[in-house]
């Protein structure tokens, strides 16, 4: 396929995936949130009893989805390969920091593209935050930084995530005891889509962004480092036309579905800089890792386990953000979730610097 063919197709691509995700909101989910990897994964992990802050409980579809879908696809497509090894540990803390960053914001990058189509300039401060997070992350790739090589392993390893999301998918409809779910009316985790729409989004978003690798970090990154815009154009479509569906559905229903400005928007805050600093800490971290939330789970979903383990690394940190009070609200941030940040840009500067040194050793 040519580049212009290739363009063409994670641009349309990008439009799809935008409408879907203003859809989603007029179909249930929050507002600002038709899809986000970071709240869902939080959502998920509340719903597994792994935190309690009852607002957040709900096993997301669309986390299942992504997931499955990109798997259904690799098999077709002899594109699914177990891999893994390289510093699984690392990854697991990094994914675990990324999230830290995520929940200071209010949302993955993907999010953050969907908040400002919803007309929410607070997440400007959390994409200049982003943008030069990636530039961080990109002064050390310059310079060596790697994680060392993967591995392959037996195919079964590849598949443990996929039947994991199956059995969360079973749990979720059979509801039973141990599964919380949240219930008061104004609760991010009550507010969502049908089970059927919401896995419905969720393997289409997972097919295309399989199929055309959207990375919004590897977009950035890749701008930043060879001038190549091919996957930065996928969000660019994914924010444009996010923003007509916003506008047309403002426009035919009796909801709000695009309110310009800082003040009084959904599930955010007002705080520029720890908008900026909490979208710094989740770029770098990103480039450390090689891909956004979005596309570590589409790659896990092709049976890459260092990417599975950056995913349990994020639920991890979705759980402890919520657990010890480092999560933001509306209100703002907490001093706790301050604290995590700062030392979750000290960790990852280090193991930047750390694994730069070790491959200029070799």
């Amino acid at each position: 396929m040519s580049l212009q063919n290739e363009k063409f197709t994670i641009i349309l691509a990008g439009i799809i995936i935008g409408i879907i995700a203003s859809l989603l909101v007029f179909f249930g989910n929050p507002a600002n949130m038709g899809f986000c990897i970071a709240c869902f994964l939080r959502d998920t992990a509340g719903g597994l009893g792994l935190h309690s802050a009852a607002p957040v409980q709900y096993i997301r579809p669309e986390i299942i989805g992504l997931i499955l879908g990109s798997f259904i696809v690799a098999l077709s497509k002899n594109e699914f390969n177990a891999k893994g090894g390289s510093s699984p540990l690392t990854r697991f803390i990094l994914g675990f920091f990324v999230m830290i960053g995520c929940l200071m914001f209010l949302g993955c990058p993907f999010r953050m593209i969907l908040r400002i189509a919803g007309g929410d300039l607070n997440a400007l401060f959390g994409l200049v935050g982003f943008i030069v997070g990636i530039s961080a992350g990109v002064f050390f790739l310059n310079r060596g930084y790697t994680l060392k090589r993967t591995y392959k392993l037996p195919r079964l390893e590849g598949f443990v995530l996929p039947v994991i999301e199956v059995a969360l998918l079973v749990l979720l409809i059979a509801a039973p005891a141990f599964i919380h779910f949240s219930t008061a009316d104004n609760a991010p985790g009550a507010k969502h889509a049908a089970i059927a729409i919401s896995l419905g989004a969720g393997l289409i978003v997972g097919i295309l962004a399989q199929r055309t690798r959207l990375c919004m970090v590897g977009g950035i990154r890749d701008m930043i480092l060879f001038r190549e815009n091919k996957l930065l154009l996928g969000f660019i479509a994914i924010l444009i036309s996010a923003f007509v569906c916003n506008l047309i559905l403002t426009s035919v229903t009796a909801g709000t579905y695009f309110n310009f400005g800082f003040a009084g928007q959904p599930i955010a805050h007002t705080d520029g800089l720890w908008n900026f600093l909490g979208m710094f800490l989740a770029g770098f971290g990103c480039v450390l890792l090689g891909g956004c939330p979005l596309r570590q789970l589409v790659l896990s979903g092709e049976g890459n386990t260092d990417s599975a383990i950056t995913v349990i690394g994020l639920i991890i940190g979705a759980a402890f953000a919520h657990n010890f009070g480092l999560a933001s609200s509306g209100d703002g941030p907490t001093l706790n979730g301050k604290i995590a940040v700062i030392i979750g840009i000290i960790v990852i500067t280090v193991i930047a610097f750390v694994n730069t040194m070790q491959a200029k050793k070799q």
